[in-house]
């Protein structure tokens, strides 16, 4: 069996093991609720929304529904990969797996991709049902651009929570550690980010929360570069035409390839220099 023929068996034999794990029972109820349901609720003709916020278009209420992603698909990425360095460094298994002849660099991409691969099609598909059920319920299409970028955005968004959390595994010396590592990420990116930027506006002398206020606005944008959950959004905002945050493409770009390449080179290279 060639190297790469051994990665891709090994990598498929541990995203099997994972999928009939008992996390799977936690994790896909949360998602079928969260993805096609919010959809399901969102293209309601008699669904309305605080604020003022549209859902003329299909890809208004898949920004919307983004939101349900954030909560529960990364949530499942951490879920997934909390553990998934730390649990066998812990029993010992790490050892053995980095002794063998495939090298760290492979047990690095084995790891990797079989915690991508758990999340990250499973959300592909439902995110690409609730594409389906946006155009039952309207009958309208979100067009290919929007899918495109509604889908990938959402792959790449699992990517990096998983990314991360394997990372913070890798250092962890014991479980709870690991999980506090995990959920505490989660938790800052997810319900806390907010007042992070609040915070540093404050200090910036810049009037909080003031949507008319285009100094607030702007700071808030380029604070979400730092924040994988904003770069997600970001690339949705794309495809809006009625959202201006001060930011072209580029930036947004360039932050959503940093979050993607710069942890995974950096769980690869904490492996290869790991002490089991």
């Amino acid at each position: 069996m060639s190297p790469a023929a051994r990665v891709a068996w090994l990598t498929g034999r541990r995203a099997a093991r994972q999928w009939m794990s008992t996390r799977t029972v936690v994790a896909l109820p949360l998602l079928l609720l969260a993805i096609p349901g919010s959809a399901w609720g969102l293209s309601d003709p008699n669904t309305t929304l605080p604020a003022d916020i549209p859902l003329d278009t299909p890809m208004q209420m898949l920004f919307v529904s983004s939101l349900f992603v954030l909560l529960t698909a990364t949530l499942s990425a951490v879920l997934y990969a909390w553990d998934g360095v730390s649990r066998d460094r812990a029993s010992g298994v790490l050892e053995v797996h980095l002794g063998r002849g495939m090298g760290r660099r492979g047990q690095a991409t084995v790891i990797a991709a079989s915690h991508l691969m758990v999340t990250t099609l499973p959300v592909l598909l439902l995110a690409t049902v609730a594409v389906f059920i946006i155009r039952i319920r309207t009958g309208a299409w979100a067009s290919l651009g929007d899918s495109v970028v509604f889908l990938g955005s959402t792959a790449l968004v699992v990517t990096w929570y998983t990314s991360i959390a394997l990372l913070a595994s890798s250092y962890a010396r014991d479980q709870g550690t690991a999980i506090a590592f995990g959920v505490g990420v989660w938790f800052l990116f997810t319900m806390l980010w907010l007042l992070v930027t609040s915070v540093l506006a404050g200090l910036a002398g810049i009037e909080v929360g003031s949507t008319a206020n285009a100094q607030w606005v702007q700071f808030e944008a380029v604070v979400d570069l730092l924040s994988p959950n904003g770069v997600y959004h970001h690339l949705l905002e794309l495809r809006l035409d009625d959202v201006d945050r001060g930011l072209g493409p580029f930036p947004v770009l360039v932050a959503a390839l940093a979050w993607t390449i710069v942890p995974l080179w950096w769980f690869q290279r904490r492996i290869e220099r790991l002490v089991p």
